[in-house]
C-alpha cells in the first residue's frame, strides 16, 4: 500500500494535501515541503486504556506560579519577573547575536540554587568548556551534554534529574522515529512537543534556542511559537555592541518588554539605563534630530530620531526608513506637507533611529514630525527638549497613555522642556522644573519649537 503524503508550510505550519507554490494560509511563496503522513487509527476503533479525567474549575487547587531569578535583572524583566518553573522558553536571533552566550552565562547564577543540564547539538564538550571558561562560568551544579537525539536527551534528563534544561538548538535535534533530517518541519515540531511534555509533566524549566531565517523569523513552522510559553527575540546590529532582548510572547507576563545588553569580551553586560545609552553622542546644534519617549512594555525609553530632507531632481523622491515604519513615515510626511505647508513631495527623505531600536508606538509621531520639519527649515530643535504625541491625519495631536511615567523619565535624564498634546494637559503631573509646551496641532508644535518658517 502506497504511503500518503502531506505537505507543510515551513512558514506557518499549515498542512495541505497538495503541493502548491504559495501557501493558502499565510500566502508565503515556495515554502511548501513534503512530509510523510502519520499513520492514523480508524475512526471507529476504540482506544484502549483509561481516558483522561475531566475536572471542574472548582476542583482544581490554586497554585501560585513559582518564579526564580536568572541572575540577570534585564532578563528577569523581559520574562515578567523571572523564570517560571515548568515553562518552555524559546530564544531566537541572528547567528552570533549572543543567544548561546546568554544561556550559558546565566548558568553561573542558576547553579547556586538549581541543577542545570546544558545540551548542545552544535558544540563539543571541549568547546563548551572553553566558552564557559571565557565567560567565567564556574557552576558546580552545571552538567554538559553534547547530543542531538531527543530520546537520548530524555534518558539523560531522567538520570540527571535537573531543575533547568537548556537546549542549543532546536534545529539540530531529531527523533529516530522520523525519517526526515534535523531542522525539517516534522522534526522541529516533534522535538518541541517532546520537550514541552517534559516541562509540563516534570516541572522542569526548559530554554531552547531557535535559529532565524533570512526574514528574521524563527526558522521552522510558525506553530513552534504557539507551542512555547515565552518567545524572546535577540535584536541588534553586528556592527554595534548593544543587543536588545524583546519578549514577543509571554504567558506569564507583559509582552514587548525589552532588556538591553552590551556584548563585551567577557560576555553580555547589562545596561540598566538604556535611555542614556541611546542618547550618547547626540550632536549639538544640528538640525533634523529630536528625542522621543516611548513605552517598551512597562519601561519608558528615550530614543533619538534623526531625519534628513534634501532636494531631489528625480521624478519620484526617495524615502528610506531605518527603525521606523515606512508607511507611517510616509503618512507623517503627507500630513506635514498638507497641514504644515512644507513641500516635502519634491524632496528626498531619510529617517533613522539611533541605537538599533525599532519604534512602533504612535507616541513617537510628534518627535518624527519635528525632526522632519527641523531638517526642512534647517533649524535645530533645542537639545533639552523631548516630544511626545500621536499625530492624526488632520494634523491634530492625540493624547497618549502613561504620560506620568514618560515625564518622570524625561526629567530624570535632565531634559527641561517637553512638548505634549493639549488633550493630555489634564493628566500631566507637576514635574518640578520641567516646562510643558502644549499644542493642539502639528503647526502649533512646529512654531513653538522652531519658530515661524
Amino acid at each position: 500500500m502506497k504511503t500518503k503524503s502531506l505537505y507543510y508550510c515551513t512558514q506557518c505550519g499549515n498542512e495541505t494535501p497538495k503541493c502548491a507554490g504559495r501557501c493558502p494560509a499565510c500566502g508565503a511563496w515556495n515554502t511548501i515541503v513534503e512530509q510523510p503522513a502519520a499513520k492514523r487509527e480508524p475512526a471507529g476503533r476504540v482506544r484502549q486504556g483509561r481516558a483522561a479525567k475531566v475536572y471542574s474549575l472548582s476542583e482544581i487547587d490554586h497554585v501560585e506560579e513559582i518564579r526564580f531569578s536568572t541572575g540577570m535583572r534585564e532578563l528577569d524583566r523581559v520574562l515578567g519577573g523571572g523564570g517560571v518553573k515548568g515553562s518552555l522558553v524559546l530564544v531566537g536571533g541572528a547567528p552570533g547575536i549572543g543567544k548561546s552566550t546568554l544561556l550559558l552565562q546565566i548558568c553561573d547564577a542558576l547553579c547556586a540554587a538549581s541543577k542545570v543540564l546544558y545540551v548542545s547539538g552544535e558544540e563539543s564538550l571541549g568547546q563548551l568548556k572553553l566558552r564557559a571558561r571565557r565567560l567565567q562560568v564556574r557552576g558546580e551544579a552545571l552538567y554538559l551534554l553534547s547530543e542531538t537525539n531527543v530520546e537520548d536527551i530524555l534518558e539523560s534528563v531522567d538520570e540527571t534529574a535537573p531543575d533547568i534544561l537548556m537546549v542549543d538548538s532546536i534545529q539540530t535535534l531529531y527523533q529516530s522515529s522520523l525519517d526526515t533530517p534535523p531542522g525539517s518541519v516534522g522534526q522541529v515540531k516533534g522535538c518541541t512537543l517532546a520537550l514541552m511534555d517534559l516541562a509540563k509533566r516534570r516541572g522542569i524549566t526548559v530554554f531552547i534556542i531557535g535559529h532565524v531565517n533570512k526574514d528574521g523569523a524563527i526558522a521552522g513552522p510558525k506553530v513552534l511559537e504557539h507551542m512555547v510559553d515565552c518567545v524572546l527575540y535577540f535584536e541588534g546590529d553586528s556592527h554595534n555592541s548593544y543587543r536588545i532582548l524583546r519578549a514577543a510572547k509571554n504567558r506569564f507576563g507583559a509582552t514587548n518588554e525589552i532588556g538591553v545588553f552590551e556584548m563585551q569580551d567577557e560576555g553580555l553586560a547589562e545596561v540598566e539605563n538604556p535611555s542614556q545609552m541611546l542618547l550618547e553622542g547626540r550632536p549639538e546644534g544640528a538640525s533634523g534630530t529630536c528625542v522621543a519617549c516611548v513605552m517598551e512594555g512597562a519601561r519608558p525609553v528615550l530614543a533619538e530620531i534623526q531625519a534628513l530632507i534634501a532636494p531631489t531632481g528625480a521624478a519620484s523622491p526617495r524615502r528610506t526608513c531605518n527603525g521606523f515604519d515606512y508607511n507611517r513615515a510616509a503618512m507623517l510626511m503627507a500630513v506635514l506637507e498638507k497641514r504644515g505647508g512644507m513641500r516635502l513631495s519634491s524632496c528626498d527623505a531619510f529617517m533613522n533611529i539611533i541605537g538599533g531600536l525599532t519604534l512602533d508606538e504612535p507616541a513617537a509621531d510628534l518627535a518624527a514630525v519635528l525632526a522632519l520639519a527641523s531638517s526642512y527649515v534647517d533649524r535645530p530643535v533645542p537639545g533639552d527638549l523631548v516630544a511626545i504625541g500621536e499625530v492624526g491625519l488632520t494634523g491634530e495631536l492625540r493624547a497618549v497613555n502613561h504620560l506620568e511615567q514618560r515625564l518622570s523619565e524625561v526629567q530624570r535624564l535632565g531634559f527641561s522642556k517637553c512638548v505634549i498634546p493639549r488633550r493630555n494637559s489634564g493628566k500631566a503631573p507637576r514635574c518640578g522644573d520641567l516646562e510643558l509646551i502644549q499644542a493642539n496641532t502639528i503647526g502649533e508644535a512646529v512654531r513653538a519649537v522652531l519658530g515661524k518658517a
